[in-house]
């Protein structure tokens, strides 16, 4: 009988075998020639992932947070006026930031399990001159799902930088960088790109190098300033060595095995895969008569599910009850609602099986729990929906 538990949270993530394997061999000199390969690589399948042909990609050592903090530092100036749009924890975490750096934030909150409309981000936009629109493609407290084409067109008609929090969405989620004009798209290694916790990953557009060129102070963090780290990239993408600060090779020799994964399999397949089976397990949810907490299925995003527990069920007692069942899953985290609602992670090498033993297990603690419906019924929704040619 196995001892591991199935890992189902949205972030860290269950990994491929052929990542773990990477990550595990003997750890290379930084700049010895097979580790420079293996990052100059990764800078140039990060490209082909994120759809950014002209992008500029950092890999940099931190997480997802440290990316955020990245962008912010070297795109604001005090004073600069920056826009964020919320539909979460960490678009509220945007604004904190931002304002870290100086700028004078405006914060478009949507109400929980909603998004801002286009028109209200529109007639915020024609107030004054922004420098900056932020916001997030799914927020991972959540679930809701954010369509960033339009917000990046609308930053780009209103002369603003649009900054993508891609965190719980890069490699899951359909993302046309270059072709949406998105200027900064960012996430964290621990995600739907595969890699346990340990990269910051961002690949910024040409404008946003140009306005971070054009900057009249300097960056006001070190470690995050691309003054240090762009001559990295740059000499690692020219398969030469260079050093500001040690980067995690055996993270980066991860990351290589993993994005070869991704481009192999091929991006808009791999989306749409995350496509069939969040849809899937949607429907599951559905036939337990829970609520989620996207209000409507076209904003729920397809790299987690947060469902709020049935009224009368103590949410602590049925995850630990999941947790016999050797099913790991997440609580809450949106302050307003922590201890009313749960969230299961399905990205990256997820499968259904993956989510069918989530739902054997959530089944199991429901009934124990006292909550009334018929057993098998979740499990007969997934799969009829799963099994939809068009699904």
């Amino acid at each position: 009988m196995k001892r591991r538990k199935l890992l189902m949270i949205p972030g860290p993530i269950e990994f491929e075998p052929d990542v773990l394997q990477a990550m595990a061999t003997p750890t290379p000199s930084h700049v010895a020639p097979n580790f420079i390969e293996v990052f100059g690589n990764s800078l140039e399948l990060m490209k082909k992932v994120w759809m950014a042909p002209t992008g500029q990609p950092f890999i940099v050592a931190g997480s997802g947070t440290l990316a955020m903090d990245m962008a912010a530092a070297n795109l604001i100036e005090k004073g600069d006026d920056a826009l964020v749009i919320s539909t979460g924890y960490f678009g509220d975490r945007f604004k904190d930031i931002l304002e870290r750096y100086g700028a004078n934030t405006t914060l478009l909150k949507a109400t929980i399990g909603d998004v801002v409309s286009l028109e209200t981000i529109e007639q915020e936009l024609q107030k004054k001159q922004y420098k900056v629109v932020a916001f997030t493609h799914v927020d991972t407290s959540t679930g809701v799902l954010v369509a960033p084409e339009p917000i990046s067109k609308l930053a780009k008609k209103y002369n603003a930088l649009s900054i993508l929090d891609g965190v719980c969405s890069v490699a899951g989620e359909i993302i046309k960088q270059e072709d949406w004009g998105v200027d900064v798209v960012l996430t964290g290694s621990q995600k739907a790109i595969g890699v346990p916790p340990g990269l910051a990953l961002l690949v910024a557009s040409q404008k946003a190098m140009n306005a971070w060129k054009d900057r009249k102070s300097p960056v006001g963090n070190y470690y995050a300033d691309w003054n240090n780290w762009l001559p990295i990239m740059t000499a690692y993408k020219k398969r030469q060595p260079s050093y500001f600060g040690t980067p995690p090779v055996n993270l980066i020799v991860a990351l290589e095995a993993s994005l070869k994964i991704i481009c192999t399999e091929g991006i808009t397949i791999r989306v749409k895969k995350h496509k069939k089976l969040a849809k899937a397990f949607q429907a599951a949810i559905n036939a337990l008569n829970l609520k989620k907490i996207p209000k409507t299925d076209a904003i729920a995003a397809h790299t987690l599910s947060a469902v709020y527990f049935p009224e009368g069920i103590d949410g602590a007692a049925m995850r630990a009850k999941m947790i016999e069942s050797d099913v790991i899953i997440a609580g809450g985290l949106l302050p307003e609602i922590k201890s009313t609602y749960f969230r299961v992670g399905h990205m990256g090498s997820v499968s259904a099986n993956d989510l069918l033993a989530v739902l054997g297990a959530l089944e199991r603690a429901l009934v124990e729990l006292g909550h009334s419906f018929e057993p098998g019924k979740s499990l007969q929704a997934f799969q009829s929906t799963y099994l939809q040619p068009n699904t």
